[in-house]
């Protein structure tokens, strides 16, 4: 590949990563053609971009977007593809379900929410990361509980207080 290739390749590549807020970084070696066309069809679907890319190209790509001396760059050994995203966690329930069928892909790194998780030990953690609009959900409706209880309770209260109020009105004296 001549440098002028190369070049556009990591331009490519550092564009997508700044332009995307999140991407994991997975080893789908040991798949075959047809295995790898169902995971590319599978991240097409949850809009997730499967990218294979060199792990120099890679490197320096990130060191284009201010990923200078990270630990994900430990990451970066072997055959190397990278999952960019806008769904905080869709590349980690894929990751799961297609790896508990075949085996791979493996997870070797992840910058989400602008944190880095290296190693597979961690695909259970982004599996279960909720995307700050989930967060922002949960927080108003944990706000929004308390008001609920109060009202449903005084509209309870008031059916009750009529329903003695009719009672005792129909009550012989």
């Amino acid at each position: 590949m001549r440098k002028e290739e190369k070049t556009a390749i990591i331009d490519r590549l550092a564009e997508q990563l700044q332009q995307t807020p999140h991407f994991y970084i997975a080893d789908i070696s040991g798949l075959n053609a047809e295995k790898t066309t169902q995971l590319r069809r599978l991240c097409f679907e949850k809009k997730v971009k499967l990218v294979v890319v060199k792990n120099t190209l890679l490197q320096k790509a990130l060191e284009k977007n201010k990923f200078v001396e990270t630990d994900l760059y430990s990451a970066l050994n072997g055959p190397t593809s990278v999952m960019f995203t806008e769904v905080v966690n869709a590349p980690a329930k894929l990751i799961k379900e297609f790896s508990a069928a075949n085996g791979k892909p493996e997870l070797k790194g992840a910058y989400v929410q602008e944190c880095l998780y290296v190693g597979a030990n961690n695909l259970e953690i982004l599996v279960n990361m909720k995307s700050r609009e989930e967060i922002i959900g949960d927080i108003i409706g944990l706000l929004q509980s308390p008001a609920q209880s109060v009202i449903s309770a005084l509209q309870s209260s008031g059916g009750k207080l009529a329903g003695i109020v009719k009672t005792l009105s129909e009550r012989p004296e």
